[in-house]
C-alpha cells in the first residue's frame, strides 16, 4: 500500500499541536506494518535547517491561478521517515509559526500557501503526475491539505483515493470567494457540492464534500460533530456523509514517551518503582523556582492556551487552588489574554504557581513526570494527547467529558478504583465550579496513597500505541482505495445555528 501524507505540521520540526506529533507516529506506525508511506510537508525554515542533504525530485509550476512555482525535494529522518518537501521561498521562508506571524497574525496569503501544499498533493495522486511513485491513498490532514480532493475533482484526473482527517473542526480555512480563482479552481466548482460555503470559500468543506472517506481522531468526536453544538455549521453535511465517516483513536509514540528511559527526566521509572516519582516532582520545583513542598499536590498543564481548552475555568479557580495548598504549573502558548494571565497569576503566587508562555519538549515531559495530577478541562478535546503522556508517566488525568478524552479517561468512582478500572477524575459540566470540584475529587484520592498508586498503575496499563490505530488505518485505506471513484451524493444546505457561526483565525 502506498500512502501520501499530506500534512501542514511535522513534529518535532514544525508543531503547533497534536496534529504534528500524529503527522510523525502515524506515518512511522504505517511503516512498520509494511506500508510504503511519504510525507508531503512545507519546507519550512525549520526543516531545511535539518535536513541540509537533500535530493531533488521535480519543479513544478502548477497552471492557472496565483501559485507560485516550487521544487519538490526528498530527504528521510534518521530513523527511515521518507519526506518530500516542498521548497518555495516566497511561501514557507519566514519567521513565526506556520500560520501565523511573530505576532501572532495569520498570514495573508495562507490561502496560497496552502493552497501550494494542496495542489501539489492532489497533482502527486492524479494520473498527470510524472514522477514513478504514484499513490495508492491520499490522506489529508486537516484544512491546510483538505482542497486536494477538489483539485483532483475539478483540475485533474484522480488516480488515488482520497481521505481527509479532522483534527480540529473549529479551523476550516475560509476565505473570500475571490480566492477561488487565485487558486486556480474553476468557476463551477464554486457552488454547494464543492468549494462554497455560506458565500465564501472553505478549504475543509471542499475536502469534507468531495474526498472519499473521512476520518477523526477519536470515536467520540465523530459522534459530537453531527450535532450543532460541536459542527461548526458542517454539522448537516457530516451527518449526511456519516456513512463514509470513521473516528480512529490517535496514538502516542509509547518509544519516546517512555519514563523508564526518557533522557528528559531527573528519575526514569516504571509502574513498579513509582516512588522515583517524587524525585521528578522535586525537580521540576527546583526548576520553576516553586517551593520544594511534597505535601502539595502539584497540579500539571501542557496545553495551547485558549477557549477550547477550558483555561478561563482553571484561571478562575487558581486562587482557590493555593488556598487548598496545591501547586500548579503551566506550559503553553496562545492568546494574549490567557498568557498575561497565567503570567499574572504567577507573579501573585510566585512559590505556588508557575507559568511559562512557550513551548519546550524537554519540559513538557518533565510536567508529565513529575506532577501529581495533570488537568485538561477542555470545552471540546477532537482526542487529546496530554491524558495519554500524563498516564503514560503515572500522572492522573483530570478531564472534561468531552471528544477523545471521555473515549480515553475512566472517571474514579470507589467501585472503579477498587476493581482497578480507573485512570482519571471526569466532570461532565464546562465550568468553574465542576473543576474545582473534581480536582478536590483527585486531591483527596491522593491524600490516600493505596487507593492513587491503583490509579497510576491503571493508567499506565493503557495500551495507548499507534499499532492498532495504524491497523486500523491500512484496513479502511484498502477499502476505500477498492472502491474509490463513486462521486458523494448531492448535499442539501443546512444554516448553521449560533455554534455554526463560530469561526477560527485561519
Amino acid at each position: 500500500m502506498r500512502i501520501l501524507f499530506a500534512t501542514p505540521e511535522l513534529s518535532p520540526w514544525v508543531k503547533t499541536g497534536g496534529l504534528g506529533d500524529v503527522a510523525a507516529a502515524l506515518p512511522r506506525a504505517l511503516s512498520a506494518l509494511g506500508a510504503d508511506v511519504r510525507i508531503l510537508v512545507p519546507a519550512y525554515p525549520g526543516l531545511l535547517a535539518a535536513f541540509p542533504e537533500r535530493s531533488f525530485v521535480t519543479e513544478f509550476q502548477h497552471p492557472g491561478g496565483r501559485l507560485y512555482g516550487a521544487r519538490l525535494e526528498y530527504t528521510e529522518t534518521a530513523d527511515g521517515l521518507k519526506l518530500w518537501m516542498i521548497d518555495c521561498p516566497a511561501y514557507y521562508a519566514r519567521v513565526g509559526m506556520p500560520y501565523q506571524d511573530e505576532h501572532g497574525r495569520d498570514w495573508p496569503d495562507n490561502y496560497l500557501r496552502f493552497g501550494l501544499l494542496s495542489r501539489t498533493a492532489a497533482w502527486l495522486a492524479s494520473r498527470e503526475s510524472t514522477l514513478p511513485w504514484q499513490p495508492d491513498i491520499l490522506h489529508c490532514n486537516d484544512w491546510q491539505s483538505a482542497l486536494a480532493p477538489a483539485y483532483l475533482r475539478y483540475t485533474l484526473h484522480g488516480a488515488a483515493a482520497t481521505l481527509v482527517t479532522i483534527h480540529n473542526l473549529a479551523f476550516q480555512g475560509i476565505f473570500p470567494a475571490s480566492t477561488v480563482a487565485e487558486l486556480g479552481m474553476p468557476p463551477e466548482s464554486f457552488h454547494i457540492d464543492g468549494v462554497e460555503y455560506y458565500g465564501s470559500l472553505s478549504f475543509l468543506k471542499a475536502g469534507l464534500q468531495t474526498a472519499d472517506w473521512i476520518t477523526t481522531v477519536s470515536p467520540n468526536y465523530a459522534r459530537e460533530i453531527q450535532s450543532p453544538e460541536y459542527g461548526f455549521g458542517l454539522d448537516g453535511l457530516l451527518r449526511h456523509r456519516s456513512a463514509r465517516l470513521s473516528g480512529i483513536l490517535n496514538g502516542i509514540d509509547t518509544a519516546t514517551r517512555d519514563p523508564a528511559a526518557d533522557a528528559y527526566i531527573r528519575c526514569r521509572y516504571d509502574a513498579a518503582h513509582l516512588e522515583c516519582k517524587i524525585e521528578n516532582k522535586r525537580s521540576l520545583q527546583a526548576r520553576l523556582g516553586l517551593a520544594l513542598d511534597e505535601r502539595a499536590p502539584l497540579l500539571g498543564v501542557v496545553s495551547r492556551l485558549t477557549a477550547q481548552k477550558g483555561l478561563d475555568l482553571l484561571a478562575a479557580i487558581a486562587d482557590d487552588l493555593v488556598d487548598c495548598g496545591a501547586q500548579l504549573v503551566l506550559l503553553g502558548a496562545g492568546e494574549h489574554a490567557f498568557q498575561d494571565g497565567f503570567l499574572d497569576l504567577a507573579h501573585r503566587h510566585p512559590r505556588r504557581i508557575a507559568a511559562v508562555i512557550g513551548y519546550d519538549d524537554g519540559l513538557a515531559r518533565q510536567i508529565e513526570a513529575g506532577s501529581d495530577i495533570f488537568l485538561m478541562p477542555s470545552r471540546f478535546e477532537p482526542c487529546g494527547l496530554g491524558q495519554m503522556y500524563a498516564m503514560r508517566y503515572g500522572t492522573v488525568p483530570v478531564v472534561r467529558a468531552t471528544g477523545g478524552l471521555a473515549d480515553t479517561v475512566v472517571d474514579a468512582s470507589p467501585r472503579a478504583i477498587a476493581e482497578s478500572r480507573a485512570t482519571g477524575f471526569v466532570f461532565a459540566e464546562a465550568s468553574a465550579p465542576a473543576l474545582m470540584q473534581a480536582i478536590r475529587r483527585a486531591i483527596e484520592v491522593w491524600h490516600d496513597a493505596p487507593r492513587w498508586r491503583r490509579l497510576q498503575e491503571a493508567g499506565m496499563r493503557q495500551d495507548f500505541g499507534w499499532a492498532a490505530s495504524a491497523r486500523r488505518y491500512l484496513e479502511l485505506y484498502g477499502s476505500i482505495a477498492a472502491g474509490a471513484g463513486a462521486p458523494p451524493a448531492r448535499v442539501v444546505p443546512i444554516k448553521p445555528g449560533p455554534a455554526g457561526r463560530r469561526r477560527a483565525r485561519h
